[in-house]
């Protein structure tokens, strides 16, 4: 059943032919808030449950965005599956899938079609490219959509273009999606109708590049790849000193105000009509960064960062994944996967979840075919 008992979408059935990131991450949020989350999977199972063994066994990917859903391994295109299939989506409140490109349509399981059966229905079809686009039967994965937006051309060295580290896209994209199915039943609430939903994993990520792509379009330049840096704001990035990296960050004039004054120890600095705005430090940052870089290398990490506390400046240490294993502010949940628990990290939107145990494949077929027969 659903992760969270009481919780507010408890009662709530959710069927989904999901693989991979982007719909699990939707469904996994859905079944944290008490939904019934029913998972169909082939026989060989979902693609993420192959990635790794990290966890007791279990894949890092399926481990994290599987926990409180239900595994059946059913065959949409046996007529005797088909049947079981047809008849949960039937009493189902929310259907999800991300299928590739056409699949879903060729099966009677597109978004469209089953709202038109199923008026209720709220049905969401995850799809890399708009389905009224040029591009709709393109193959779609994270990378290749970080690639395909532009984002890669952002992100990087003024030498090397590089992804993201994590699969921004089919995250963002199921996230959007989550947005989408809870609309659609406040919606359905006031209505008493369903709704066929289209998310683009390329739209998820053109909205995200707003920014540079308002910047090309009007202001008539391209956002540059400044490493671990802010391509618009400046002093925005990471200054090394003796014993590590600290990112300093000035947004405000009053924040610049107070780094000339108390970091810099220029005064003069704030008035020089290179440095008086943002736009001119921006268009001046390496005559800035050329002055900022031997203040920070005389300095320990510690040093600095006591610094720009006492100037009332933000600031990070570029941390890594040990440092983030071990961060004080990391609040962590116990999760169960069949070779043992393990500690994620807590849902944003759930603190205090009990999660549910990642299913093993399949492990509810019997019972739900049992359920669902007709």
């Amino acid at each position: 059943m659903g992760a969270a008992a009481g919780g507010p979408l408890s009662g709530l059935l959710v069927v989904a032919i999901e693989q991979a990131v982007a719909a699990p991450v939707c469904t996994v949020r859905l079944a944290d808030a008490g939904a019934r989350v029913i998972k169909i999977e082939r026989e060989t199972g979902d693609t993420a449950r192959h990635y790794d063994r990290a966890i007791h066994g279990t894949s890092a990917y399926f481990a994290w965005l599987n926990r409180g859903k239900q595994s059946a391994v059913l065959d949409v295109k046996s007529t005797a599956d088909r049947a079981v299939v047809e008849a949960m989506v039937a009493q189902a409140d929310v259907f999800v899938q991300n299928l590739a490109p056409g699949a879903s349509v060729r099966l009677g399981l597109g978004a469209a079609d089953l709202v038109a059966r199923y008026p209720r229905l709220i049905a969401i079809d995850i799809v890399g490219y708009g389905q009224d686009t040029a591009a709709r039967d393109r193959r779609a994965y994270d990378m290749l959509i970080q690639a395909e937006s532009g984002l890669c051309a952002v992100t990087g060295t003024p030498e090397t273009p590089v992804k993201v580290g994590v699969s921004l896209a089919d995250v963002a994209t199921g996230m959007t999606a989550h947005a989408a199915v809870l609309e659609a039943l406040i919606e359905r609430g006031i209505t008493g109708k369903g709704k066929a939903i289209e998310i683009a994993m390329f739209d998820t990520m053109a909205d995200l590049m707003s920014v540079p792509l308002l910047h090309h379009d009007y202001a008539h330049r391209d956002s540059p790849r400044v490493g671990l840096s802010h391509a618009s704001i400046y002093p925005y990035a990471a200054y090394p000193c003796r014993d590590g990296e600290v990112v300093a960050v000035v947004q405000s004039p009053q924040e610049w105000l107070r780094f000339c004054n108390l970091i810099m120890g220029r005064p003069d600095l704030a008035q020089d009509p290179r440095f008086v705005d943002n736009p001119a430090r921006v268009a001046n940052r390496a005559a800035l960064e050329a002055l900022i870089l031997p203040v920070f290398a005389a300095e320990t990490c510690d040093g600095m960062i006591t610094r720009l506390e006492a100037a009332d400046l933000p600031w990070s240490r570029v941390s890594t994944v040990a440092d983030l294993s071990a961060h004080p502010a990391l609040r962590r949940m116990e999760g169960h996967v069949a070779g043992g628990r393990f500690k994620g990290a807590v849902s944003p939107l759930r603190r205090d979840l009990v999660a549910g145990p990642v299913p093993e494949l399949g492990a509810h077929t019997a019972a739900i075919r049992a359920e669902f027969a007709r």
